[in-house]
């Protein structure tokens, strides 16, 4: 999927009420929203199973970070939101077709390798989306990113040294992170489709083109393989959609088990 064609930049400063705050800023705070908050339902399925328990404190303060950062791009979504929903509702009643997560958070957790290898490519392309978004001319943007950007950052530390340990320790587990890489290398391109929403927003300087961020994505990952003697897949194929609530089938079934405490006791407050 290509980039649509951008729209410059102001050249004056933009003000809250020149920013886009229609169907554009919506979807796109879903867009980045669901990736956090189904990430953090993938991370949550593995409390209790980590390999050592450091790791399972571990797992779970990055599940606990990923809901906080869906949270508080949920609850700006609910202040643009024409139909009124709630934070809860826009979590716990949109269908499958109605998320926009790309499609690599809701791939299965697997072993550990295949969790860690989806951690580093959500980490890689998470810690330049932040960065950008400190200079958003979206002033509740940047603020979140701000907040978020310190955890990004945290959890590219973690997932890299991890993808390391793995990749650069025994045959055994070098042969696990390989299949774990060759496995999700194609789910990486979702995270930077772009379409007309991207369009409108970067236009006007809300959030970063998600081309801008692919070179900072790309030089992290293969740096982090390289010492970790691993190698990036040369199949061409890129699996996209997610970003335009085509999933694959693995959502499907996680959605019902996230959902389905909210949606049989209707009206429940936490």
């Amino acid at each position: 999927m290509s980039a649509p064609e951008r729209r410059p930049a102001s050249a004056g400063p933009v003000t809250r009420a020149t920013l886009p705050d229609g169907p554009a800023l919506l979807t796109w705070l879903l867009r980045a929203a669901d990736d956090n908050l189904v990430l953090a339902q993938r991370l949550g399925e593995l409390i209790a199973s980590m390999p050592e328990l450091e790791e399972d404190i571990a797992v779970a303060n990055l599940a606990l970070d990923h809901l906080g950062q869906a949270r508080n791009l949920y609850q700006y979504a609910t202040e643009v939101d024409p139909g009124g929903r709630s934070e809860d509702d826009l979590a716990m009643t949109r269908t499958e077709r109605e998320f926009l997560n790309a499609v690599l958070v809701e791939q299965p957790n697997g072993d550990f390798a295949v969790t860690i290898v989806r951690q580093l490519l959500v980490d890689a392309y998470q810690v330049p989306l932040y960065e950008a978004l400190t200079d958003s001319t979206d002033e509740r943007l940047a603020g979140i990113a701000a907040k978020a950007v310190k955890e990004a950052r945290y959890h590219l530390e973690h997932s890299s040294g991890w993808v390391v340990t793995l990749g650069d320790g025994t045959s055994e587990s070098n042969r696990r992170a390989q299949a774990a890489v060759d496995e999700l290398w194609p789910f990486r391109a979702d995270l930077f489709s772009a379409d007309e929403v991207e369009g409108e927003l970067a236009g006007a300087g809300v959030v970063p083109d998600p081309a801008t961020l692919r070179p900072t994505f790309d030089e992290t990952v293969t740096a982090v393989l390289a010492e970790a003697n691993l190698t990036a897949p040369d199949d061409p194929y890129e699996r996209i959609g997610g970003r335009t609530g085509f999933h694959t089938a693995h959502l499907g079934h996680l959605l019902p088990e996230m959902q389905w405490l909210y949606q049989s006791q209707p009206g429940v407050e936490w």
